[in-house]
């Protein structure tokens, strides 16, 4: 199946979405915040990524992949890290609420 990765990427997002609703986690509040954290790390990660990739120390089986490439590498890299960025945005958040009820 060549959606296998973003299924995976779907469903690591899929919990802390709900949760950010469910617990009603305050993190869009600072959304402008939020987008520069994601920003600073996407985009040191992204570089880092494309120049491994483009190097052959790192590749992707495309039998797992869309097929969809940016600059030589599968959209659903791209979107791993800004999935990963938000999820652990969200975890931080959901702790600091959870240990401030004590």
């Amino acid at each position: 199946m060549h959606a296998e990765y973003m299924i995976v990427l779907g469903a690591i997002l899929l919990f802390p979405l709900l949760f950010s609703i469910i617990m009603r986690i305050d993190m869009y509040a600072h959304w402008r915040s939020m987008l520069k954290t994601m920003g600073i790390v996407c985009g040191a990660y992204w570089t880092w990524d494309a120049l491994v990739t483009a190097r052959g120390h790192w590749s992707f089986n495309p039998a797992y992949v869309l097929g969809l490439n940016i600059a030589g590498m599968p959209v659903e890299e791209w979107l791993f890290f800004i999935v990963l960025t938000f999820v652990s945005i969200f975890t931080y958040e959901a702790t600091r609420k959870v240990l401030s009820r004590r």
